[in-house]
């Protein structure tokens, strides 16, 4: 493989090493806002009204985010009816073929993302709820962390057209 993909490939995977690693760490943000939550009802007798929004929204970064790291370390489902019998190379092969498929799933998903992203920013869109949290900032996240994932889905195309020839990254 030439020099520039295997450097690309290189990059994307430490920059989803380093944001699947701070994605592990919002699990701890999530705990303390639910801590403080259950603590504030009992202790206070105060419900805290943006709890369960902002957990939703944590929790969705969590997974928005760590979901490239994810399918880097291979942790992704996979549906290997026959795929296990496959020699490595015809595995590669057929990873880099159905990864087609999901890059452009992924370009779609990217292409909503941004629309919804900025139309939130331009019209400062509000959750219809008791808190009315702006919306943009989950938004962006739902975005980069798509954009992350098919920065990693090409990352593995090209590792598997190197495997399908024979060579590793």
């Amino acid at each position: 493989m030439p020099k520039p993909i295997r450097v690309f490939v290189h990059f994307v995977d430490r920059l989803n090493l380093w944001v699947g690693r701070f994605a592990m760490l919002l699990f701890f943000v999530l705990a303390g806002v639910l801590l403080a939550s259950t603590l504030s009802r009992l202790f206070l007798g105060a419900p805290v009204n943006w709890a369960l929004e902002m957990s939703q929204f944590i929790l969705s970064a969590y997974y928005l985010l760590g979901g490239a790291y994810t399918l880097q370390q291979g942790g992704h489902v996979r549906m290997d009816l026959f795929w296990n019998r496959l020699p490595p190379e015809r595995r590669a092969g057929l990873d880099a073929f159905t990864a087609l498929f999901v890059m452009f799933y992924l370009g779609v998903m990217i292409w909503g993302g941004i629309s919804s992203t900025s139309y939130a920013v331009i019209y400062g869109q509000k959750n219809y709820s008791a808190w009315s949290p702006l919306l943009w900032p989950i938004k962006t996240i739902m975005t980069i962390g798509l954009v992350l994932m098919l920065l990693q889905f090409i990352a593995n195309f090209f590792r598997d057209i190197a495997a399908a020839r024979g060579t590793k990254i």
